[in-house]
């Protein structure tokens, strides 16, 4: 017997990047995979270096009760070396101490000069950052980078119905608990996009079909027959390829795996009611 854990994922902003590189950052219409599983590692405390365990064995799918509206947010960041942000000095002692011996140079002895065992602690940026008129980048000391424009899509006003299964339900529950009282903070897709109110929807036995056609809608839903993209074994009749199986989430070589899935028209006939803290 299956058990399925049911997850509201909504937010004024959610991003579900695929193909995503730093100057582009685009969105899939609905939650990815990888991104619903290391929202659950993150709850869990997992480290992104620790193994993924039975979490890689989770069957996925997700429910588009509020689709949300496609929002393109345009930047411009950079120009110059500056300001550093304390997290790169904190994390890349590399970088760190190229940093120290940059701040030295492009700042001078008004911003003091600390031990080398202090220099991950030390922030700053330099003095009388102007425009070049001829380059059209920013100026600092000797120092200049070139602006970078970059493109980075959300989706807007959206809520989605995500669900695991798994024949663990102590796993589950676990999970389930997690999500509400999460050992590090979550956000949907990007660090920019904290989920709203109630994320867990409880453990329910059955399959995640018959689970995702007898859940309620959620309010404020857009439609009565939401699209659905359940996880599908390969050779299953009108199964798509789609790379969002995470195999691990380790910085230095993170991967993923093909799987497949199916899409479908729900009406659901609900049983299963929720009880969401907006």
């Amino acid at each position: 017997m299956t058990s399925v854990l049911l997850m509201r994922l909504a937010s004024p902003l959610q991003s579900w990047g695929a193909l995503a590189r730093f100057d582009r950052r685009d969105t899939q219409p609905r939650p990815t995979k990888s991104a619903v599983v290391g929202l659950i590692a993150a709850a869990l405390g997992h480290d992104r270096t620790d193994d993924l365990g039975p979490l890689t064995s989770l069957r996925f799918a997700t429910r588009a009760d509020r689709p949300g509206t496609a929002l393109r947010d345009f930047h411009i960041v950079g120009g110059g070396n500056y300001p550093l942000r304390p997290r790169d000095l904190i994390t890349d002692h590399r970088r760190a101490a190229k940093a120290a011996a940059a701040l030295d140079q492009a700042t001078g002895p008004a911003f003091g000069h600390l031990p080398a065992q202090s220099v991950t602690h030390w922030y700053g940026a330099p003095k009388e950052i102007a425009p070049d008129p001829d380059l059209g980048t920013l100026v600092a000391g000797n120092t200049t980078r070139d602006a970078m424009m970059t493109t980075r899509w959300y989706l807007a006003d959206a809520a989605f119905v995500a669900a695991v299964q798994h024949p663990d339900q102590a796993l589950l529950n676990r999970i389930s608990h997690a999500l509400e009282h999460p050992a590090r903070l979550l956000w949907l897709g990007r660090k920019s996009c904290p989920p709203t109110g109630t994320i867990s929807g409880g453990v329910h036995t059955g399959t995640l079909e018959t689970v995702l056609n007898t859940t309620a809608l959620l309010p404020n839903a857009t439609t009565t027959r939401p699209w659905a993209w359940f996880e599908a074994t390969n050779g299953t009749h009108g199964a798509i390829q789609t790379r969002d199986q995470p195999v691990t989430f380790h910085p230095e070589h993170r991967t993923h795996a093909p799987r497949w899935e199916t899409r479908t028209r729900l009406t659901p006939e609900p049983t299963i009611e929720w009880d969401i803290i907006p």
